[in-house]
């Protein structure tokens, strides 16, 4: 990307930089003011293939899939290569059009793949076949070496992910029980909720101690207030009682209606 950015002028491409390097720290956690700075980017240097593709990226992570999708096309006709090929085919099923994804699992570019590619078109490819209501179509496609390898690479616990999430909408629990437990072994990074799942196929519930112990300290609260508010009350009743009892022994009323209005008989005995 630095070597990219060496064609624009040297503020022209610091800026540009900076924009783009925004874009990476938020496209995770704040996609859409990723895709502000990557708009910005692309109207300094659209004829930079860096910059469109990381315009695509950051459409895709907003589900603009046809804005990415020409982003994308754009940075491949700049650059030849075919490294976008699968996520240009993702952008298709977003579009609800996975039969033109599954199109795209069989051209000659995905030959050029490196194998980090390979699997990630194998992914689209099964996504397009569960889009497409072919459950066992996708499980088949899933089925590779790399799905059988005991070593653990970038993709495998995705992969892993990926059939046991197939196989469990299959109906094959028992399976996707021990493809889940393999996803979670192999997700050092957290990269899927692997773990959840296999806890909820496992019946086992999750309960947050320290909400549990805050809800149990404001009901105490809210009991010891209203015992002191019984005992307000209960202090308020035995108060007005002694009153009544002095009116009794006086012949007033501390009552405020009858001591603001005359006596019936009109006098003002007492």
């Amino acid at each position: 990307m630095r070597q990219e950015l060496l064609s624009l002028p040297k503020t022209l491409a610091d800026d540009v930089a900076r924009n783009l390097v925004m874009v990476a720290r938020l496209i995770d956690e704040d996609p859409e003011e990723a895709y502000a700075y990557s708009r910005i980017a692309l109207r300094l240097a659209s004829r930079v293939a860096a910059v469109r593709e990381a315009a695509g990226f950051a459409a895709y992570a907003n589900q603009k899939y046809s804005e990415a999708l020409a982003e994308f096309r754009a940075a491949r006709r700049m650059t030849g290569s075919a490294d976008l090929w699968p996520v240009m085919a993702d952008c298709e099923r977003g579009m609800g059009r996975p039969e033109r994804a599954l199109a795209m699992a069989g051209e000659p570019e995905v030959r050029r793949l490196d194998k980090a590619g390979q699997v990630e078109m194998r992914l689209v490819a099964a996504g397009a076949r569960r889009d497409m209501d072919q459950l066992d179509a996708a499980i088949v496609t899933l089925q590779s070496p790399e799905l059988a390898s005991n070593s653990v690479q970038p993709w495998t616990a995705r992969l892993r992910y990926a059939y046991a999430d197939a196989l469990l909408a299959a109906g094959r629990e028992d399976e996707a029980r021990e493809w889940f437990a393999k996803a979670a072994e192999s997700d050092k990074d957290g990269a899927t909720d692997a773990s959840d799942r296999l806890a909820e196929l496992d019946g086992v519930e999750f309960v947050d101690a320290l909400d549990d112990s805050e809800e149990i300290e404001t009901g105490a609260t809210a009991d010891a207030g209203a015992g002191t508010a019984a005992s307000g009350t209960d202090s308020d009743q035995a108060s007005e009682a002694e009153a009544k009892s002095a009116d009794v022994e006086t012949g007033e009323s501390s009552s405020p209606a009858e001591a603001g209005e005359p006596r019936e008989n009109g006098s003002d005995q007492g």
